[in-house]
Formats: structure tokens, sequence, C-alpha cells
């Protein structure tokens, strides 16, 4: 029998809501015990709602508890490198949410970190433990549309208007490029290894991020992969795979998807469903981390942390090419 595994979230915002939601249905796997947070009312608020038997005011006394197994960090990127660093410095194995830091030094130092105290560490990309991720990771094998040419990946909403969210706040790591533009990057690298060119383009908005971006990496064997990013646009959430023989067409929202359509040299086209149930997705990469855990891993194949490193170096370029930085850069780990 699996063991069940004992865990923390810090951070009590959207994302970490959902992540507790998500282990609250495993819980033949998944103990949801602690919460910590920078402010005891919204600790509690958030522990009464997910049924949750600790809650902390400061991240320290979750670190300092010896019940908990691992951590999922929900916080800011631009505090990533702080809160895992003091994980792993507490013994605690680390899930900490994309981007895993806001740049490859930081990126660097954490996993360093994280291999010289041998415990685990994984950026939260959940969208790579998708079903349907898995199975077009298996159709792609079977060579199921050709030789594969390129990836279309598109990522646009209306974040709320409000210049105090932290998606228009560059001192939190704000701008759609590390939180939308990410997904597509991280895929085509997963597809295609790392790009021999990459060219950004961003729309800077009045707060300084950027509101809108876009991507064009261009891969060893000649694949091309296009990204778009915004978040003052109507959802447009789909992406294509496109081959010599045929594409696949992962429907809205491709990043956590149920649908998806083959279409191949002739055959019609072919509708794939893997509903999620009661599943709102994130329990896919929780099972993941846990099992890896129980084998000893301290890394997960499907996510492993020298691609983490590597995509945000990608990202490091992009934002080179623009000249931006964020406020926070240039501190040294914890």
């Amino acid at each position: 029998m699996k063991k069940r595994m004992r865990w923390a979230i810090l951070g009590t915002g959207k994302i970490a809501k959902r992540f507790a939601a998500a282990l609250n249905n495993i819980p033949g796997h998944a103990q949801l015990l602690a919460v910590g947070s920078r402010n005891r009312k919204t600790a509690d608020e958030f522990a009464d709602t997910y049924n949750i038997k600790k809650r902390y005011e400061g991240y320290e006394n979750v670190i300092s508890d010896p019940e908990i197994d691992i951590v999922y960090i929900g916080t800011p990127g631009v505090f990533h490198l702080r809160d895992a660093a003091m994980c792993l410095e507490g013994s605690k194995h680390v899930l900490c949410e994309k981007v895993l830091t806001i740049n490859a030094k930081e990126a660097k130092s954490l996993i360093e970190l994280a291999r010289a105290r041998r415990l685990f560490l994984m950026e939260a990309m959940w969208t790579r433990f998708f079903p349907i991720h898995v199975r077009i990771r298996e159709l792609l094998a079977e060579n199921i549309i050709g030789d594969l040419r390129g990836l279309i990946a598109n990522f646009t909403t209306t974040a709320p208007a409000d210049p105090e969210n932290r998606f228009y706040d560059v001192k939190l790591g704000g701008g759609v490029l590390l939180d939308l533009g990410s997904y597509g990057i991280s895929w085509a690298y997963k597809l295609f290894g790392p790009p021999e060119e990459v060219t950004g383009l961003p729309s800077f908005g009045e707060t300084g991020a950027d509101y809108q971006s876009a991507y064009v990496l261009r891969h060893g064997g000649g694949q091309i992969t296009t990204v778009t990013a915004s978040m003052i646009a109507h959802d447009v959430k789909e992406a294509v795979l496109f081959g010599s023989k045929g594409k696949i067409v992962v429907h809205d929202p491709w990043y956590k998807p149920h649908t998806m359509t083959i279409y191949t040299d002739g055959t019609g086209p072919r509708l794939i469903e893997m509903p999620l149930g009661k599943y709102n997705g994130y329990e896919y990469e929780a099972l993941a981390v846990m099992d890896c855990i129980r084998d000893g891993k301290t890394e997960c194949p499907v996510m492993p942390l020298d691609e983490s490193l590597e995509i945000i170096k990608i990202i490091d370029k992009i934002r080179d090419q623009w000249g931006f930085k964020y406020p926070t850069e240039g501190r040294q780990l914890p």
C-alpha cells in the first residue's frame, strides 16, 4: 500500500486554492496537513475552507513542523527562490509553482541546493501531466502525423483590470512572459529540445509589464514554434501540432485539456476525449510527484530540473532582447 504523504502549502492565493482542492480530491494518496501565510487571518480562512488541521502565520513555522513531508510553493514567482530554499534547508521536499524562479541564476542556485540536500524538487508545470498530453507524446512517438514540423500555442485571456493585481506588477514578476508564455515555451522544449534561435516581441503596458508578447523558436531539426500570450485580449487557448502527414489540434484550453482532434492524410478527423471528472487537473502532477518521492527519486523524469533550467534560460534570452529586468533580480540565495 502506498504511503499517504503529508503536504503543506505556502501561500493562500488563487493557485494555492486550486492545488488545495486537488489534494483534497485524492485523500487516499495525500493529506493536506498545513498551510502557511504571512497573515494569520488568511491562513485561518484558507484552512477552514479546505479542512486543514494546521494553520501557521509565517512560513518558517510550516517548515519546522516535523510532520510535513512535502511543501507546495504557491507564492508569486519572485519569492520562489526564498521560499523553496527555506523549505529545502528545512529538509522538506518541494513542488514549486512555475516558473521555478524568475531567472536562470536563481534556478541554478536552487537546483544545486536541492541536489546537495538530496531532496525532491520540481517545477510545477502541470500541463505535462494531463492525460491528453501524455497521449500526445505517445502518438508522436508513433509518428501519427509524420515528421513533426512545429507547434503553434496561443494563450490569451483578460486579466482583472487592476494595476495592483500581480499580473501587472513587475515587482511581483508580472507580465505574460513568465505567467502565460512559459507554458508554450516549456512545451516546445519538451517536443524539440533547446532552440537554436529565439526571438521575442513585447507590447509593454503602463505598469511596465509585458501585457502582450510573442515568441518564435527555431529548433535544431528545423521545427518552428510560435507562442502568443496576452492578458488584455479575448480568450484564445488552442494549440496545433503540425507534421508532414497531419496535425493534432488541442482544444481550448490546451494547457489543461480534455479534448483533441487528430487529422491525418487520407482519413477524417478523429476526436479524442479524456474527461477530467472530479479533478481540476493539479491532481496529476501531485500524484506523479508522490510516486517519485516514494520511489526514492529526487527529480521527476517528466519535468526534470535540467529542463527547467534550460527553459528559464530561454526566457532570460527573450528578456535580454527586450532589455527588461525585474526589480528584485540580483539577490543571493538566502
